[in-house]
């Protein structure tokens, strides 16, 4: 996530404009660190989802779990860039 989205996406929450470019200054930002922290916590969230839908017994082949792992992998490698 860019600073840029972060930026877009406070405003489309409503912050307004002048708070944006006090928060998120790309030096020492609480705002901006909070942020990062939030997406990281959610990436992880969601690649835990992935994970624990490939380890389900059942019905499901190999490919299918195989997906599930790959999927949590790359969710979590965004964070990695």
């Amino acid at each position: 996530m860019t600073i840029d989205e972060i930026i877009h996406m406070a405003k489309e929450a409503g912050m307004p404009d002048w708070l944006c470019e006090d928060w998120f200054h790309p030096f020492d930002s609480f705002a901006l660190r909070f942020a990062y922290q939030i997406a990281a916590a959610e990436r992880e969230a969601c690649a835990k989802v992935a994970e624990d839908t490939g380890n389900i017994s059942g019905n499901m082949n190999k490919t299918w779990r195989n997906g599930c792992f790959d999927a949590a992998d790359a969710i979590r490698a965004r964070g990695q860039g």
